[in-house]
């Protein structure tokens, strides 16, 4: 396969949204800002640029037409807000003077705010996951961004309802990436290699890989991927929640995250970014190593 340039990928938004000074302790998480403060959005999106992104993706990953519902939002309303995300990462792009916007199609785990996008155990099965998807999709799949980030899948289910949402809109470009248990499989179980066979050949297709997944994990997954479409990663930062005293232990410091994106590169990622726990910082590291 002929090598591409590396794509640098933006950081964790949330935790950057909190650093300045956002509440997010709701289940719509960042998506509570469409409704509340949207132009927080758009800086974080500019600070991530400004730092060497070369794409932003969407603060659309828990946003659902159910969810703002469930906020006393009308559907128009809601339909409204999702198109929102796209036009705050594109306004903060012809800012910056160029880059992609990747519109975030986040797992149904993520509407069920219960942590299923770390294991994959849904109340639905691929039928109803892509009736699930299908409104929030062609919403985003008609508002402007130049692909949809699929990210932090966690069933070989919800990538088959992903893969013939992507069959319903030819010509829509699109990565795929899971959360995974380890650098073999993604968290239902699956090998990664059988999941990502699902989109290989798929024109539509750009890049398949794993996010909000441990670093250490990640050259395995790279390995495992070797061969077929252009790898994307982009790992949380490696810290660990302690839910008894609410609070992250450990750190990885963004040097070291810099260097580690240099290793995954090499190791044949094409992009390459982070999730959460991830800021600025880290994307100008990656930024400065692969350079």
């Amino acid at each position: 396969m002929e090598r591409v340039s590396t794509l640098v990928l933006d950081g964790g938004l949330a935790t950057h949204l909190e650093a300045l000074g956002a509440d997010l302790s709701d289940e719509l998480w960042s998506a509570r800002l469409l409704m509340e403060d949207p132009d927080l959005i758009r800086r974080v999106h500019a600070d991530y640029f400004a730092a060497g992104a070369n794409v932003a993706t969407t603060a659309s990953y828990q946003a659902s037409i159910p969810g703002f519902l469930r906020r006393g939002a009308s559907v128009a309303q809601a339909e409204r807000l999702i198109r929102l995300s796209v036009e705050l990462a594109a306004q903060a792009r012809d800012e910056a003077g160029g880059g992609l916007v990747a519109a975030s199609v986040g797992p149904y785990g993520a509407y069920l705010a219960n942590g299923a996008e770390y294991t994959g155990d849904y109340d639905l099965g691929e039928e109803g996951l892509l009736a699930w998807h299908r409104p929030r999709w062609e919403i985003l799949a008609s508002a402007g961004a130049d692909l949809l980030a699929c990210e932090t899948i966690p069933s070989y289910a919800e990538a088959r309802a992903l893969a013939r949402l992507l069959k319903e809109t030819p010509g829509l470009k699109a990565w795929v990436s899971f959360s995974c248990r380890d650098g073999e499989h993604i968290s239902d179980g699956t090998p990664i290699r059988e999941a990502a066979a699902l989109f290989t050949g798929d024109p539509q297709v750009v890049a398949v890989g794993a996010n909000c997944t441990a670093p250490r994990h990640v050259p395995g997954v790279i390995a495992a991927l070797s061969g077929g479409l252009p790898v994307v990663v982009y790992p949380n930062s490696g810290e660990t929640w302690d839910a008894a005293n609410r609070r992250w232990l450990g750190l990885t410091d963004p040097v070291e995250y810099g260097q580690a994106a240099k290793e995954w590169e090499r190791a044949g990622a094409s992009l390459i970014g982070g999730c959460c726990r991830t800021t600025p910082d880290h994307i100008r590291q990656i930024r400065t190593h692969l350079s």
